[in-house]
């Protein structure tokens, strides 16, 4: 297999995470001294630390940051600002290994959830990079973990529209800034557990040269699904919703809506070389080998970025994808991630002979 020469070209991924490294034992010690004594299932719901996968990750502040008492004000500053600095990071890595400078990119997808800045993310920091006055600038809003995939099928598209520009897409996502101490819930408690942050950034544009091709795109959402995944808000901020149990129904759903992806291209799960999935913890990955009928093990990238950075929500996948990248892509990788909708969102890659 060859690239071809009028695919869309994925150039570079890199990535980039905040400086507060935290292991994972510190944050159970640190979740221990904030529940236990006010939430009388704790014991129970603690033993999701161990069995998270997760061995470290990095936050936006440094940990006695989160044991203040915050309002919504203080914790979208503290996203505005890490954002732009993780946007810069992960952007300029991106830009180098494209052998470009920012004054060369056409078009900048930016994706995230986590916060809100208007003006966004990538006009505060177009002066830092360099940007031209006429870049254009593609906010994506709310799709969550599926981000990082579906920033990438928008950015191929943009790209495929309009020959000889670079697109730049960026996922950034600081999870950590809705670490709350005054929802004594499951879903609060597990995500102490889950959620880091950071951010990764590709440049994808139309012609021979690049890591790989981007073949298509996809997405898959089910009905009735709205409440499985997404963000509550109030005077705090944000607040984590996990309704239903998400391993099981990845495990059920996830590969009828692929191959119903792939089959509009004439393609089946069989096709497929490697999948590249968003590790959202241990017990989805897991499901994820079972539902794709993978050996046990199969997904190694997924596990061991999720023990080094746990779930930075949309940017994951694209830490997946760098490490795929660095090894080696086979013929067709599919890149699949899940997240608010409920949506499954997908990218067949082409990798060169």
């Amino acid at each position: 297999m060859t690239l071809v020469p009028d695919q869309v070209k994925l150039v570079s991924v890199s990535t980039a995470v905040p400086p507060n490294l935290i292991s994972q034992r510190d944050a159970a010690s640190v979740a221990h001294e904030s529940f236990s004594a006010r939430y009388d299932d704790f014991e129970r719901l603690v033993k999701v630390f161990e069995s998270s996968g997760i061995l470290k990750r990095y936050l936006v502040r440094p940990l006695d940051w989160y044991l203040q008492p915050l309002g919504w004000s203080e914790r979208n500053a503290a996203y505005v600002e890490g954002a732009c600095a993780l946007f810069v990071d992960a952007a300029s890595r991106a830009l180098v290994d494209a052998g470009l400078s920012a004054d060369d990119i056409d078009t900048v997808v930016t994706v995230s959830s986590t916060g809100l800045a208007t003006p966004g993310i990538d006009a505060r920091v177009a002066e830092r990079l360099g940007f031209r006055s006429d870049v254009e600038r593609v906010p994506v809003f709310g799709l969550g973990c599926a981000g990082g995939v579906t920033g990438i099928g928008i950015g191929a598209r943009l790209a495929q529209s309009r020959p000889g520009s670079n697109v730049l897409v960026v996922a950034v996502e600081l999870c950590s800034v809705a670490f709350r101490l005054d929802k004594l819930t499951k879903e609060n408690i597990v995500a102490t557990a889950l959620f880091g942050d950071g951010a990764a950034a590709c440049v994808l544009r139309l012609g021979e040269t690049g890591l790989a091709s981007v073949e298509f795109s996809g997405h898959h959402t089910w009905p009735g699904t709205l409440d499985i995944m997404g963000w509550s808000v109030d005077d705090t901020g944000l607040g984590v919703i996990f309704d239903r149990a998400i391993p099981p129904f990845a495990e059920a759903n996830i590969a009828p809506a692929l191959q119903s992806i792939l089959g509009r291209h004439g393609l089946g799960l069989d096709d497929v070389d490697r999948f590249a999935c968003h590790p959202g913890g241990a017990k989805v990955i897991t499901a994820l080998e079972r539902a794709l009928s993978l050996d046990q093990g199969t997904l190694d990238h997924e596990r061991s970025v999720l023990a080094e950075y746990g779930n930075m929500s949309a940017p994951t996948a694209l830490f997946v994808l760098d490490r795929a990248v660095k090894k080696g892509l086979p013929p067709r990788t599919l890149l699949t991630a899940m997240g608010p909708g409920f949506t499954a969102s997908c990218v067949s890659l082409q990798a060169a002979a």
